[in-house]
């Protein structure tokens, strides 16, 4: 079955199935600098998937994704490019290290837990998406309860008692829309929260959990006790009450498993280190087993989760690695085929700095200052001070270890650690960073390398 995705949740951006891949990236643009290559790359597979919806039901069900392959050093963009590309899609997403997975019969997660990770995230997603949509009713019911508790017992036999029902219950309303009434105790019946335990089996943590719950429920709490609180706490206790009854969870359980299978995006990162081929002994020598536990998942299996069983044929895979040692052809064969398109990431010029620093809708520079406004400090970086960070930034990457754009934020902090500490008890409030700023505060720490290692 083919499944049409809702809107972006960027309200700036039209809906996903009016976006060519020229605007899609130009959405990218918008907090990812540079790297073009994988935009498009990026780009063209979520169009394609808009075009599959498209397709005869039988057509599309043979239509494949086409797995992507970023090769880039760190801090480059990778990861970012990914996550923005679910959020302008509204798509379930799950970034997961290869290196955190073993291979079966060693200690540690098995791959088949990304799948049900994403699961876990898509219901999240649905669950808010259907509470935004009950929300005003389930406050509307959570109310009238709640006037209910406030109410006094009257005599409502008499047509007179009626009306002066009617008229204390909308007096009351209105102390309770204004705020007047929050501090007043009120008495409910609550339930207790259960406590969550977890139990590792062969069959997973999900199917022994829900087996336990139906065999032992009094273990696991949820007996409903009264209990005082304020009226503003039994109010938010009320909708959360109201919105559980309101939204139908077996159904977001169903509209999740297929959100995850017609529209998910998993974001493998650091596969070059897991690409190392047999021929060790010791921690290399599982490598290739994950491999070969991966590559089931990729190619297309069925999963089994808590909320029922998931196919992987049309999830979208994204791998990353900075193949500094290894190489994508140091992957076993039959996954490297998994990812026919390859993408190079270009290491960030200073030039690329100064634009991730200034252009992006929330880059760098517009965050400090958004911050120290909230001080009251306003801060002024002058184009040339922009230049000196960039270049700072690009100067300690080539001397100690390349960390891409993620120097930016260590060398930002250090820049206005000062500021940042004295700001509230600042007597001038404005303050202007200038490239001499920049080298009085920066310049020693740069120049001697061994402190820089440590520091910046």
């Amino acid at each position: 079955m083919v499944i049409y995705l809702p809107g972006t949740t960027d309200s700036e951006a039209p809906p996903l199935d009016e976006l060519t891949p020229r605007e899609i990236v130009d959405q990218l643009d918008k907090h990812v600098v540079g790297q073009k290559d994988a935009k498009r790359a990026v780009a063209i597979a979520l169009r394609n998937r808009v075009r599959r919806q498209k397709l005869s039901p039988e057509m599309a069900e043979e239509v494949m994704p086409k797995n992507i392959l970023m090769i880039g050093p760190t801090g480059v963009g990778k990861t970012e490019i990914a996550r923005r590309l679910a959020r302008l899609s509204n798509s379930p997403f799950l970034k997961v290290e290869a290196t955190k997975f073993t291979e079966v019969g060693y200690v540690g997660r098995d791959v088949d837990s990304m799948i049900r990770d994403l699961i876990e995230v898509a219901i999240d997603m649905l669950r808010e998406e259907k509470l935004d949509m009950v929300a005003d009713r389930a406050e509307a019911n959570a109310e009238e309860r709640l006037l209910d508790l406030l109410m006094p017992p009257q005599d409502s036999e008499k047509p007179e008692g009626e009306e002066s029902i009617a008229r204390t219950r909308e007096k009351l309303r209105k102390g309770l829309r204004e705020g007047k009434l929050d501090e007043r105790l009120v008495e409910l019946e609550v339930r207790e929260r259960n406590t969550p335990i977890e139990i590792i089996t062969n069959t997973g943590v999900e199917e022994m959990d829900i087996n336990l719950r139906d065999m032992l429920p009094g273990l696991f709490g949820g007996k409903p006790r009264r209990r005082k609180m304020r009226v503003a706490e039994a109010f938010d206790y009320l909708v959360q009450e109201e919105e559980s009854k309101l939204v139908d969870m077996e159904q977001v359980s169903r509209q999740a498993v297929e959100r995850v299978e017609q529209a998910g995006i998993i974001f493998l990162d650091e596969m070059d280190k897991i690409a190392g081929r047999e021929g060790g002994r010791g921690p290399d020598v599982s490598r290739e087993g994950v491999q070969r536990d991966i590559l089931p998942i990729v190619e297309g299996t069925t999963v089994s989760t808590r909320y029922g069983m998931v196919r992987t044929d049309h999830i979208l895979f994204i791998a990353a690695g900075a193949f500094h040692v290894s190489k994508p052809s140091d992957l076993i064969p039959e996954l490297q085929g998994r990812f026919p398109i390859r993408v190079e990431l270009k290491s960030l010029s200073v030039e690329d700095f100064i634009r991730i620093l200034t252009e992006p809708k929330n880059a760098l520079i517009k965050q400090y200052v958004a911050l120290m406004e909230t001080e009251g400090v306003k801060l002024k970086f002058t184009d040339e001070a922009v230049g000196e960070i960039a270049r700072i930034a690009m100067e300690i990457n080539q001397d100690t270890e390349n960390i891409g754009a993620r120097r930016l934020h260590t060398i930002m902090e250090k820049l206005l650690e000062e500021i940042s500490f004295e700001g509230p008890d600042m007597k001038k409030k404005s303050v202007k960073i200038d490239p001499e700023f920049v080298r009085k505060q920066l310049a020693e720490i740069a120049k001697d390398q061994d402190l820089s290692r440590y520091i910046l």
